[in-house]
């Protein structure tokens, strides 16, 4: 079904609860395995219904956030899902307690109970009007920056529109730019800083009544960590900040020359080219048309899935005012359909962006017959290794995209996934920071922020705008608002994207095919034990971070891009 004509009914509370109740009732009863199979079937059935009427009310309220009824349809579930979430966590507790669990681990594996007993861990009813709550300002938080109105170049432009305008080869230009995106977040500082307080003492709390000393151990929690924890985070971000910010360094060092620059300025940041950057070719419909090329040429699996998603309408991707920022990939579970979620803004984030996602929806469109459901779900920092890879498996394609701009998004590309790292691992030593110390004021939070900066991005010249030279930056990161210890699972799946890069110049259909093994196993693989299955190096060992940073910088020194 193509994606504008699925109906939206938003169901009864009242019925949807009964039919949870009574499926709850009849598992726990169940005198066979055979029965306890079949009542979970019905039972992840209605889950996927469920989960499908949601999720076309979040992405159609993201699509236009100043859509009345999906912004009322949005507010129900902010305040329903916490609610429904106590009946779904006491089915959790009823499979835990089967007297047939042998049975269901025997066909089903024994991850799904693993990751079902660290779901308890997140959850009683005592914290659901604090659920309720923590919805509500992800969804202000949202609302604020999709509600941006810069006035720059004669227009009135979100923050989308105004971004391309930071790859000026005009450095006035980029100044300008940054300084009108700077002005719109400071005149929201205390909205920002606001919503951000409330959320830590909600999350601080909802920790403490489940009985955490504070929110880090309920946040690693809330992401399923099943696999590692946050001392071997901390030992992969040192890992980071003692292979790959010198690297980093000596790369910026190397564009302050190329582009005619004392230093780095938060302005110079993006823009790498004295004649400018590399950017795609032609409209959105030409990105589209080689697209589907690209994707019929790379595999036969994926030739079928990019003809599914293009002729169901699957893809969102023109900026607009009112429309939320960011991008992301969605499922609606029910139609076996990815949704994607782009703001295409002519630069080559846009190809990025568009092939990261794909990553992402390919991956769910391989695994929908998985059953139960659960295990169609990989790990965040999985799910992350099969977009960010499919960003590199897709390199011999991008001469279709940007001509004889290429060379440079190679370059680009490849720099900029080293230049990510320590501004990943930033973000997740700040959050860790602040939710081990709730009780920072803002202005401490911010100086706690430029600490990190001059830790992890040393070669950044932050003078000029309030809002950086203030420390104000994270409060542009959504995940730091919305999404909290989500920020390192990019981090981590950036070091395995980096070695399918290295492997796919060596060999692509070897590497291509060990991909494909790695979507395979959906969710039913650790973090951990994928990559020891596909023999892929673990980011949680300094060497092999060092490796994959080597080959990366080695490659670009033969382009004369590094110094």
């Amino acid at each position: 079904m193509k994606f504008p004509q699925m109906p939206y009914e938003r169901p009864a509370y009242d019925k949807l609860n009964a039919k949870l109740q009574d499926l709850l009732v009849r598992f726990k009863a169940a005198d066979t395995a055979e029965e306890c199979f079949a009542v979970y079937k019905e039972y992840d059935d209605l889950c996927a219904e469920t989960d499908t009427t949601i999720s076309l009310a979040y992405i159609r309220n993201s699509l236009d956030t100043n859509d009345e009824f999906y912004d009322g349809e949005v507010e129900f579930w902010d305040m329903t899902g916490p609610k429904l979430d106590e009946i779904l966590n006491q089915f959790t507790a009823a499979l835990l307690a089967s007297p047939f669990r042998k049975e269901m681990e025997a066909k089903w594996g024994s991850l799904l109970f693993v990751n079902a007993e660290i779901e308890l861990k997140t959850f009683k009813p005592e914290i659901v009007a604090h659920l309720q709550e923590e919805n509500a300002l992800c969804t202000e938080y949202d609302k604020l920056k999709a509600s941006a109105q810069i006035d720059f170049d004669g227009k009135t432009l979100t923050l989308a529109e105004i971004y391309p305008y930071g790859q000026d080869p005009d450095r006035a230009v980029r100044k300008a730019a940054e300084e009108a995106t700077a002005k719109w977040y400071m005149a929201n500082a205390e909205r920002f800083d606001s919503i951000f307080d409330a959320m830590v003492k909600l999350r601080t709390g909802m920790a403490r009544k489940l009985g955490y000393k504070n929110f880090v151990e309920l946040g690693y929690y809330r992401m399923t960590r099943n696999c590692y924890d946050a001392a071997m985070v901390a030992k992969f971000r040192e890992g980071v900040a003692k292979h790959i910010v010198p690297i980093v360094t000596k790369l910026k060092q190397a564009q302050a020359q190329r582009i005619g620059v004392d230093t780095i300025k938060t302005y110079d940041q993006d823009f790498n080219y004295p004649d400018g950057n590399a950017a795609p070719m032609g409209t959105a419909d030409d990105i589209f048309a080689h697209a589907r090329k690209m994707y019929h040429e790379l595999s036969g699996e994926t030739a079928e899935f990019i003809d599914f998603m293009l002729e169901n309408e699957l893809f969102d991707v023109l900026t607009r005012p009112g429309k939320s920022s960011g991008g992301y990939c969605s499922t609606l579970p029910k139609y076996k359909s990815p949704f994607i979620f782009a703001n295409f803004n002519g630069t080559s984030g846009d190809i990025d962006v568009f092939t990261h996602e794909v990553g992402h929806a390919f991956a769910a469109h391989l695994a929908w017959d998985i059953s139960p459901s659960d295990l169609q779900d990989s790990s965040s920092e999985t799910a992350e290794i099969h977009a960010m890879s499919m960003e590199f498996f897709t390199w011999p394609w991008m001469e279709g995209f940007f001509g004889e701009q290429t060379n440079k998004y190679y370059d680009s590309h490849l720099s900029g996934a080293l230049t990510f790292l320590p501004y990943g691992v930033m973000v997740d030593e700040f959050q860790h920071h602040i939710y081990e110390n709730p009780d920072m004021t803002p202005a401490q939070r911010n100086q706690y922020w430029l600490q990190l900066e001059a830790k992890y991005r040393p070669w950044l010249d932050l003078t000029d705008t309030p809002f950086h030279d203030e420390g104000r930056r994270w409060q542009a990161q959504l995940h730091i608002y919305t999404n909290p210890f989500y920020y390192i699972d990019y981090c981590l799946a950036q070091i395995v994207a980096l070695s399918f890069w290295a492997e796919n110049q060596k060999d692509a259909k070897a590497a291509w095919a060990k991909y494909r093994r790695l979507l395979g196993f959906a969710g039913t693989k650790t973090f951990v034990d994928l990559l020891e299955d596909t023999k892929l190096p673990t980011p949680f060992e300094a060497d092999n971070i060092k490796v994959v940073a080597d080959a990366a910088t080695a490659w670009l020194d033969k382009r004369n891009i590094a110094i």
